[in-house]
């Protein structure tokens, strides 16, 4: 490997490595609470080396948005291919699960973090509402395929409710399990049951037919 190919490696590597450590500070401390400084002394480098990859801090939490959110749409985007929009739109939830459980940090900075307010930047905009890169909107998207196709019950006709009431149900799973730890309170059924159990019942009450 010559010096430029090690310098780009060396350049990433500690990109990623400012990322992962702003991820859990934002977590814990929460927007207000984390500073550069704080974030270089968690790797144990200069505050002048996370200047040169993040202009300031505002820049680090929108980039660690971007990244987190483009992965999950990635994810669930595969399932587009499903040619049943019931099955289709329960493989979305199951596969979110399985999301959140298999990645708690980012899952907690992205849904259970509070994020500072502001405009939309140009990557916002481009990324709000395109199915392809939005997970939520990919959702609502099937959801209403299925209102098109006559699958929901006739008192529901609204996409972002059925949308939301969905997100909601998958959310509460993986806050649980994200939360409950080395929890010796409950004996917890596995994760799988769990959720299975969860989305088949909110699917149910939703559509006209029996599953």
């Amino acid at each position: 490997m010559g010096v430029k190919e090690r310098r780009e490696r060396e350049k990433t590597e500690l990109r990623e490595l400012i990322l992962d450590a702003a991820r859990e500070l934002f977590i814990t401390e929460g927007y207000e609470g984390v500073s550069m400084r704080k974030v270089a002394e968690r790797i144990e480098y200069s505050p002048t080396s996370i200047y040169l990859h993040f202009a300031d801090k505002d820049e680090l939490f929108r980039e660690l948005c971007h990244e987190d959110f483009a992965r999950l749409a990635v994810e669930l985007n595969v399932l587009a291919a499903e040619p049943d929009v019931v099955e289709r739109i329960r493989h979305i939830g199951l596969a979110y699960i399985q999301f959140g459980t298999r990645y708690p940090n980012h899952y907690k900075l992205m849904f259970m973090t509070p994020h500072p307010g502001g405009e939309l930047d140009d990557r916002d905009q481009e990324v709000k509402g395109n199915p392809e890169k939005d997970a939520y909107a990919m959702l609502k998207l099937q959801v209403q395929h299925g209102i098109d196709e006559g699958v929901f019950r006739n008192e529901y006709t609204d996409a972002d409710l059925i949308a939301q009431t969905l997100w909601s149900a998958v959310h509460g799973v993986i806050s649980l399990q994200i939360a409950k730890g080395c929890d010796g309170w409950v004996e917890w059924v596995p994760l799988e049951s769990r959720a299975h159990t969860m989305t088949d019942t909110v699917l149910r009450g939703l559509i006209k037919e029996k599953m």
